[in-house]
């Protein structure tokens, strides 16, 4: 089945910045859309970003429109998330997922396969 690796997070402050990576092994990443989702303490899990196959297509919630920047890079099978300005209500753990088809969607159930998570704390 092969899986979804994240990796970038960590503790940073308020106005700060971090780029997180979602490396995937033992499948195919770069033939279906990839989207990023974080889950806050309490909450449930939100939509953050999406990127389609071929990277032309992008989706973004609200909160991160203009601070974070999803990508990827298919000759080594990963995607990334850019995230700027944060702020601590940006706090959670962020899961890479991998989509059905090659269109990012905004629900969970767009997705097929979802990495561990990684934890992103940003101070005031």
């Amino acid at each position: 089945q092969g899986q979804l690796v994240e990796s970038g997070g960590g503790l940073v402050q308020a106005g700060g910045s971090l780029r997180l990576s979602c490396a995937a092994s033992g499948r195919t990443l770069s033939n279906y859309a990839v989207g990023w989702f974080r889950q806050a303490p309490g909450k449930e899990r939100e939509f953050v970003a999406g990127i389609s196959r071929s990277g032309f297509n992008t989706l973004y919630a609200e909160s991160g429109r203009g601070r974070f920047t999803i990508s990827r890079d298919n000759a080594n099978n990963t995607a990334f998330l850019q995230m700027n300005n944060l702020n601590p209500e940006d706090t959670a753990v962020y899961y890479c997922a991998q989509g059905f088809s090659t269109l990012p969607g905004l629900m969970s159930n767009n997705y097929v396969s979802w990495g561990q998570g990684t934890q992103v704390t940003v101070s005031s």
